[in-house]
């Protein structure tokens, strides 16, 4: 990234909207789930869109506690190499959301939210044109992560409402990776370290 584009407070503003705009309607989408559904992999899926929607709730608290890690990192030092990512632990990952009530899920999210809004508020406007680089996403702005949220929110709603999202993540490679998978691999690893 040559310059980073700088940002006014009317951008902040616009994403703390979009933000409360995009969680509403994934909030409600969880709510209206019936039965089992909550439980349920949907047919043909593949990747990431085999998650129940409570796994996506799950992987929803992660990622927005690994994107919050992100903008910090890129207030450290801008520009800043972010190999790896980071794996913060939640209180409740993706391999114990099938233990939970979609309710359980959605505070976690809620208050979860609550702290990335205080993070959002607590920002100089300038430091939303600090960048940091990622593996999956190259380099973006500490805007541009924030953007993810409701970016994010807005593909894990239509999975959950059993539609295609309007929305695909940008990723550096072209591809989006087998999150799903990886993440089962990384649980497998962590269970292995264990009983070693």
């Amino acid at each position: 990234m040559a310059t980073p584009p700088t940002y006014t407070q009317d951008d902040v503003e616009a994403l703390i909207s979009k933000m409360a705009l995009e969680r509403g309607k994934l909030i409600a989408a969880a709510e209206g789930l019936r039965g089992d559904d909550a439980d349920r992999v949907p047919v043909d899926a593949v990747g990431e869109e085999q998650w129940t929607a409570k796994e996506q709730l799950a992987h929803l608290i992660e990622m927005e506690r690994n994107y919050v890690a992100w903008c910090r990192a890129a207030l450290v030092e801008s520009g800043t190499h972010i190999s790896g990512g980071y794996d913060l632990p939640v209180e409740i990952p993706i391999e114990h959301a099938p233990k939970h009530t979609v309710r359980e899920l959605l505070d976690e999210l809620i208050g979860e939210r609550v702290r990335t809004n205080h993070f959002i508020r607590s920002l100089l406007l300038k430091q939303f044109s600090n960048t940091a680089i990622t593996p999956g996403f190259g380099e973006l702005t500490v805007m541009q992560y924030l953007r993810s949220f409701y970016r994010h929110d807005r593909q894990h709603t239509a999975q959950i409402e059993g539609r295609q999202s309007d929305y695909q993540p940008n990723f550096a490679s072209g591809v989006e990776p087998n999150q799903r998978q990886m993440r089962i691999d990384l649980v497998t690893e962590r269970q292995g370290a264990e009983q070693s």
